[in-house]
């Protein structure tokens, strides 16, 4: 295929996973990971580095995107800098660490944990959980804990955190304005920690095409996140116009068939 064929898919993944975000709140793993698989599968670069690319690659473009939704949310005063502070050094740690457990595994059982982990978030949109409050938040040693786990699940299937993170703080009675603003935040944390760790252990690989560095694959990275901060911005003025509930279980369906088509892709 032309190569600018691929710039174009680029772009039009950009474009949709932008803005989706800005109209859910969701990060944009949930489909840049299964596309971008079907692109390099495509591309021919080699099976066993598929998802590993992928993954790594769309960690990279959310280092990018979440910076302007960090400062969004600074600027309406709803990030809790205090979490922040003490929750960051588990999420770098986890989210590097995680990265160098993911370059051992092949790409099939990556594939197969994202789509499993991707049902489960389906789930929890079309159902519509919201937890209670029940209890504060623990100690520094107990958040920094729960920042370990949380920015390692976010490397292994490129998410920005906030699906873990929300839940976890409105539960220990953080607002939920706040916890939503808070979680934002530490997806840049995650993304860069993810990205970074991608980028190390991908380094030296044979195979890998023209323009990577390690896991990350420069073209994709730099297209799909201009187009994606251009379209975010629509998709949040179209979130004020749009029942956004109703949207979010079709939007599960979705993405649950397209972490099947990416187990498709690797599989067969």
């Amino acid at each position: 295929m032309d190569f600018n064929v691929w710039w174009l898919a680029y772009l039009a993944l950009g474009a949709t996973a932008g803005f989706l975000a800005g109209l859910l709140g969701i990060g944009g793993g949930g489909v840049m990971v299964p596309i971008l698989t079907a692109i390099f599968v495509a591309q021919g670069v080699p099976a066993a580095y598929v998802v590993h690319l992928a993954l790594g690659t769309a960690m990279a473009v959310m280092a990018v995107t979440a910076i302007s939704s960090l400062r969004a949310h600074h600027r309406l005063g709803s990030v809790r800098w205090d979490i922040f502070r003490t929750i960051t050094p588990g999420i770098l740690i986890g989210a590097f660490a995680a990265t160098f457990f993911a370059a051992t595994v092949a790409s099939r059982p990556l594939a197969l944990f994202f789509a499993g982990f991707m049902a489960l978030m389906a789930v929890q949109m079309m159902m519509d959980v919201k937890p209670k409050p029940t209890r504060n938040l623990p100690g520094k040693i107990g958040v920094s804990a729960v920042g370990l786990g949380i920015g390692g699940i976010s490397a292994l299937v490129a998410i920005g955190g906030a699906a873990l993170s929300v839940p976890f703080m409105v539960r220990c009675n953080v607002r939920l304005q706040h916890a939503i603003g808070t979680s934002a935040a530490i997806g840049w944390p995650v993304a860069v920690a993810g990205a970074g760790g991608y980028l190390v252990n991908g380094l030296n690989m044979p195979g890998m095409p023209a323009y990577s560095i390690g896991f990350i694959y420069l073209p994709a990275l730099v297209t799909i996140a201009v187009a994606g901060v251009i379209a975010a911005p629509f998709g949040a003025k179209l979130a004020h116009r749009m029942p956004v509930k109703r949207l979010k279980k079709v939007f599960a369906v979705f993405f649950m068939l397209l972490s099947l088509k990416m187990v498709h892709t690797v599989f067969f």
